[in-house]
């Protein structure tokens, strides 16, 4: 019997099986940020095990508040300053520097086919996208990653998602994803790695593959995972370049981490989605989902593009397209968080920061803040979102708020119209 790419993973990472369904997993990398893992600093100064497996191994990150906006922020802050400095973990990015995590990491190459990686975040499930078995974690499980470079995971049932057909104008990887988890449900995939495959995902760039990941969970997925291939060996060369002969080595050596012809999966699905239309959420779960035609005509308050899900120079290049040339509604605000210093770099040299501030959007660092409402766009009650984030839920972006979820081009038709609109109006 074949295996599938988590299994494949487990395999080669496997250090213990305590019980049946159990495995103890070398990690490859431990990422952290300023929200969940100061908790676990502390409680490891606590323990008398102030302590971390390797230095180099571990990433970090200010990222959710950033730069602090109180007391509170700033302690979360300082304290995982000081770590990082404490045990010489060199790859910590603070204020400046800083950017959206499961943009970052990717983008400074620190996520490889193959690998294992945790963080205290429900969306790291992101990196699955360069066929890594990543997953979010509580606090426990980070405590014992950072000391001992370990973690514990019940054996991967993988469910298979086959996307086919061709997509549709207007369409993107956020409304297929969209599309997944209104089929599957929010508990529709618990437990499960998810392994997107299919002669669409095949297609698509590996920002438009970490928006399919980043949502997995969403699905109740611990990990959404794509195959490795010649496009993710072309993101990652510069990182890989001294390790391999050419790409053409590299993709063999990662092609050992694709599912094999006889692998079994739990479940299987097909998505056609060259009838699709532009998708947008409803309600508080990210599983109520309707054609944005349906919701046309929705009033909303505040436009959000940005987050680990959408705030890639792919994104911005998609929204500033529908923008150009036009005015956001007098009756809407407009927000624009590029999500790592070079991706606002990238937007600013090609323009696209000139065509957001022209057509009345705010422009801010890179920052998770609103997309949780923590900061940098919190609503107040009463008030409707259209936002590119990656949760509906209630109170998600500020309590008593209503979120819709949708893609960049989406979002930015809704803040010219000031009301869900789809975006092939503004490019026809």
């Amino acid at each position: 019997m074949g295996l599938t790419i988590a299994e494949k993973i487990f395999k080669d990472h496997l250090i213990d099986e305590p019980f049946g369904d159990v495995s103890v997993l070398k990690l490859d990398r431990v990422f952290c940020h300023e929200i969940t893992t100061p908790i676990a600093i502390l409680d490891l100064m606590d323990r008398g095990k102030d302590r971390v497996f390797d230095p180099d191994k571990i990433k970090a990150v200010i990222d959710h508040v950033t730069p602090a906006k109180d007391s509170k922020t700033a302690m979360q802050g300082k304290i995982l300053r000081e770590w990082a400095k404490r045990h010489g973990i060199k790859d910590f990015f603070d204020i400046g520097h800083n950017g959206v995590c499961h943009a970052i990491f990717p983008e400074k190459g620190f996520v490889h086919p193959g690998f294992t990686i945790i963080m205290g975040d429900s969306h790291t499930c992101t990196h699955g996208a360069f066929g890594a078995f990543a997953a979010g974690v509580g606090t426990t499980d980070l405590e014992v990653g950072i000391l001992k470079g370990v973690c514990t995971f019940k054996k991967p049932d993988t469910y298979k998602l086959e996307i086919t057909g061709t997509k549709p104008a207007g369409v993107y990887a956020k409304d297929i994803i969209l599309k997944i988890i209104q089929e599957l449900t929010v508990n529709g995939a618990t437990n499960m790695v998810i392994e997107f495959a299919g002669e669409v995902v095949d297609k698509m760039s590996m920002e438009e593959r970490m928006t399919l990941s980043n949502m997995a969970v969403e699905a109740g997925a611990t990990c959404g995972i794509c195959a490795p291939d010649m496009t993710t060996v072309e993101y990652l060369w510069e990182f890989i370049k001294d390790d391999y002969a050419g790409k053409k080595e590299a993709l063999e050596s990662f092609s050992r981490y694709k599912s094999d012809r006889d692998a079994r999966y739990v479940k299987e699905k097909t998505i056609d989605v060259s009838r699709m239309e532009p998708l947008t959420t409803f309600g508080h779960k990210p599983d109520n989902v309707k054609p944005v035609s349906q919701m046309a005509g929705t009033k909303v308050d505040q436009v959000y593009i940005g987050s680990c899900t959408n705030g890639r120079i792919e994104d911005l290049r998609v929204a500033a397209k529908v923008l150009k040339g036009n005015k956001i509604n007098e009756n809407v605000r407009a927000i624009v968080s590029p999500a790592t210093p070079k991706i606002f770099s990238q937007a600013l040299a090609q323009g696209l920061i000139n065509i957001f501030m022209d057509a009345g959007f705010c422009v801010t660092n890179p920052t998770c803040g609103a997309c949780l409402g923590m900061s940098n766009g919190v609503l107040a009650e009463g008030e409707v979102a259209a936002a590119t984030t990656n949760r509906n839920f209630n109170g998600r972006m500020g309590k008593g708020g209503m979120v819709h979820l949708m893609s960049p081009a989406t979002a930015a038709a809704t803040a010219i119209k000031g009301e869900i609109a789809n975006s092939e109006m503004f490019t026809l």
